[in-house]
């Protein structure tokens, strides 16, 4: 009865160096999805995008921006065709930002980093990150669905956001280290600047 279309490549670089195949995947995928959907005459598509489709800096970001597109134009089809008795497929999206622990998140790499003894790597020392649980992630996928019209773009509150330094250093301190030249210890973490 409802499709649930999370499947994308959703990892930055791994679009930024396949960027044809990143938008075959996330782009045409959910045209597909859509079709498929309509066809079969389901009640619902959640098509689950990121907040890196909001003024999109990076393919990845298009990509999803683009799924969103397709979405919204199924959802805008289905809606003005409401007179007609058959029923109709609703099509809205869901956006959220970075899922903590979850899959190409950057917690489970500082977590590796710190255990092998350093360094952090960080892509720039003033980057900021809104992250959500994965609970939370759950349950307003679950909600947007229940609430779903057609059209729609749920959203998150996800709070302040968190910059990704500080979140290095306070997992630093978390597993009863510090990070290196706070006291001169060459032995604690070190923290490096790679480049955005």
């Amino acid at each position: 009865n409802i499709v649930f279309h999370s499947a994308a490549y959703k990892h930055v670089p791994l679009v930024e160096s396949n960027p044809i195949q990143g938008i075959y995947n996330n782009v045409i995928s959910t045209k597909v999805v859509c079709e498929a959907a309509k066809y079969a005459s389901l009640k619902k598509v959640i098509l689950v995008s990121t907040d890196k489709a909001v003024r999109p800096t990076n393919i990845m970001g298009v990509s999803k921006r683009l799924a969103e597109l397709v979405v919204q134009s199924y959802a805008q089809d289905e809606l003005s065709a409401k007179s007609s008795s058959d029923s109709k497929t609703i099509f809205s999206m869901v956006r959220f930002g970075n899922v903590l622990g979850s899959s190409g998140s950057v917690v489970p790499l500082f977590q590796k980093q710190i255990k092998k003894g350093g360094p952090i790597t960080l892509t720039h020392p003033d980057i900021i990150r809104y992250f959500m649980t994965i609970n939370e992630a759950a349950q307003l996928v679950m909600q947007s669905s229940a609430l779903a019209e057609g059209g729609e773009v749920f959203l998150l509150d996800m709070g302040e956001p968190v910059k990704i330094y500080d979140l290095a250093c306070e997992m630093v301190k978390l597993s009863g280290l510090r990070v290196s030249g706070e006291d001169g210890n060459s032995n604690d973490i070190k923290i490096i600047t790679t480049g955005l």
